[in-house]
């Protein structure tokens, strides 16, 4: 079903109030990897406030669709959409990665409530997802499996052994995501290990593969739309290109603030480059919306 402008502008204003919330956290905590979780918040709010059918008061539900952050360090971003929809308690966020904390860099499934799996060793996630999957078929249940990879962590040899099983046991009900900011903690994915043609790699693997602008609420829409309608054998790839740090004017694009800190001064001037970045989101928004 098509976006509706009102759908849209409302996903806009929770997408900001959740890179707010990332930020508030990474400044509380002292530092996170804010980088990466900025970048891949639009696809969080949208999962998460649009499509997945999820029970707040009923956090293992047998039937609610699985989520794997497989960017496991994007916790900063993953933990505040956690608590805004009620899983946690905001107030946890003031203490996220500090001693006695439940809430540490890499979310623990054992301690954060709504979280389906432990992450932060990367390369794991797709194979965590893709057996999540299978488990649904076995069972007979209908929820999907959803997954979020960095690109970065597609140098890790397991993640292309996960995508050959994906496509040999024809695991539709997953629908995989690739954070791809162009940017590593050791600097641009290209120069570290290139990963183009990124999108030939996945087809070849067997997947299908639809390649948007990962920070752009409708295109993410519509790509999970399609990997929703999917009548093939074939599991979807969405390829994201995303801005790290996005919403960020002055860490955009660099790969220096994979991991980063604010102080006073920087924190206020990053409030005000995300009021300035949700102000042209919704004008797109009100200008391209039906």
């Amino acid at each position: 079903m098509p976006l509706t402008k009102a759908e849209w502008l409302a996903l806009e204003k929770k997408a900001n109030e959740l890179r707010n919330l990332c930020l508030d956290t990474t400044y509380w905590a002292g530092s996170g990897h804010i980088g990466g979780g900025l970048s891949v918040m639009d696809i969080l709010t949208v999962l998460y406030y649009k499509y997945m059918n999820i029970k707040v008061e009923d956090p293992k539900w047998d039937d609610r669709d699985r989520f794997i952050l497989s960017k496991g360090h994007a916790g900063i971003a993953y933990a505040p959409v956690l608590c805004d929809k009620g899983f946690n308690d905001k107030e946890m966020l003031k203490t996220f990665n500090l001693s006695g904390s439940k809430m540490g860099m890499h979310l623990d499934s054992n301690k954060v409530v709504g979280v389906d799996a432990s992450t932060g060793s990367l390369g794991h996630g797709m194979s965590i997802a893709v057996g999540t999957a299978l488990a649904a078929r076995l069972l007979g249940k209908d929820y999907k499996t959803y997954v979020v990879l960095g690109d970065g962590e597609c140098d890790e040899g397991s993640n292309w052994e996960a995508a050959m099983s994906a496509s040999h046991y024809k695991v539709t009900n997953m629908i995989s995501f690739v954070d791809r900011n162009k940017c590593m903690i050791d600097g641009r994915t290209e120069d570290v290990m290139k990963l183009e043609p990124f999108c030939d790699k996945w087809t070849a693997f067997g997947f299908i593969v639809k390649e948007i602008d990962g920070n752009n609420i409708k295109e993410l829409c519509e790509a999970i739309d399609f990997a929703l309608e999917n009548k093939t054998d074939k599991p979807v790839m969405i390829v994201c290109n995303t801005l790290k740090g996005c919403g960020i004017d002055f860490i955009e694009d660099n790969y220096l603030w994979h991991y980063g800190a604010f102080d006073d001064e920087k924190y206020h001037k990053a409030k005000d480059a995300l009021a300035a970045s949700y102000a042209k989101r919704v004008a797109r928004a009100e200008k391209e919306g039906v």
